[in-house]
């Protein structure tokens, strides 16, 4: 068969949002949203890309020449048109795709090309995970670790990669670089009280990171702090243990990063409660409330709401 199919989960962060990427314990979710990846053998040595977005648009396309070095068999890749108007996205393709040869020689070694075809099954500017659902099919493709491939190719705590590859919800940590996933019982009697908000931007990811690192105070009491209210999260059984938690960890971030929580920059006078997921300031928020209460936001111009049924799987 001349085609081959990968697919990938998207994720949320429900807590441990920046404390993740210094060790922290954290509870991440995988969405019912997420992004394929088609490959399909050509005879020249191309890689026609084509990206769709979830409504089937092209969004992104770009033809990228397969270079095979005969003396060392060193493969490279280089732009078929310089002018190609998504230059810096293509620039950043390639680069992930030099990693992957790098880390898998005989990836692309071949003497023959690929069209690709990739499509979210999400709006891209949700941000639940376009890169990294993109970054673990591409391993999938190669034949790479995907965690591997992230920190060769970008930042970030790697939490989005096991979300991709999991069917279920998570315990994450890493430390020096090595991932520890564990699967949590994380079935909240109260989960038809959780609803995802977004907020009508999206956040820079890599902004937010760079931001929380340049933080110069000793994180560990924080770090503690935050692990220990993940396994209270993951645990709790009642709607009002739950937001007695959520707010907790809202405040903590909100201390070392002198930034207001989302309810108080936002939603001031929402009855209940609210908690950011991922880097603060965009993306969504989890909400906690009876359908009623949650009428508020769609009040309030936020049109996209969604039950935690309809979103995790």
């Amino acid at each position: 068969m001349n085609e081959k199919l990968f697919y990938s989960n998207g994720k949320l962060l429900i807590s441990g949002e920046y404390a993740v990427l210094d060790g922290a314990l954290s509870l991440a979710v995988p969405t019912k949203y997420g992004q394929l990846l088609s490959a399909k053998k050509i005879s020249d040595n191309k890689i026609i890309w084509n990206s769709l977005d979830d409504k089937g648009n092209t969004w992104f396309s770009t033809r990228i020449t397969i270079v095979r070095d005969s003396l060392t068999n060193v493969v490279t890749l280089s732009l078929e048109n310089p002018k190609d108007n998504e230059l810096e996205t293509t620039k950043t393709l390639i680069s992930i795709l030099n990693e992957a040869i790098k880390m898998n020689p005989d990836f692309l070694a071949k003497k023959h090309g690929y069209i690709i075809n990739t499509k979210l099954t999400f709006p891209k500017d949700w941000g639940l995970g376009s890169s990294s659902t993109l970054i673990n099919n591409i391993a999938n493709w190669a034949k790479v670790d995907a965690f591997k491939l992230l920190w060769n190719s970008f930042s970030g705590s790697g939490y989005d990669i096991a979300c991709a590859q999991h069917n279920y919800p998570i315990t994450y940590q890493v430390k020096d670089k090595k991932p520890t996933v564990k699967k949590v019982a994380f079935n909240p009697p109260f989960k038809d009280q959780l609803y995802f908000v977004y907020l009508n931007q999206k956040q820079n990811s890599r902004e937010g990171i760079q931001q929380y690192k340049n933080i110069a105070v000793d994180k560990a009491e924080f770090i503690s702090k935050i692990s220990e209210l993940t396994v209270q999260i993951s645990e709790a059984t009642t709607i009002t243990e739950f937001n007695t938690l959520i707010a907790a960890h809202e405040q903590l971030i909100a201390d070392l990063t002198k930034t207001p929580t989302v309810k108080e920059r936002l939603f001031p006078d929402f009855t209940g409660e609210l908690k950011s997921l991922g880097a603060w300031g965009g993306d969504f928020v989890l909400a906690t409330g009876t359908p009623r209460d949650i009428r508020y936001f769609k009040r309030k111009g936020y049109d996209v709401v969604i039950s935690y049924k309809d979103m995790i799987l």
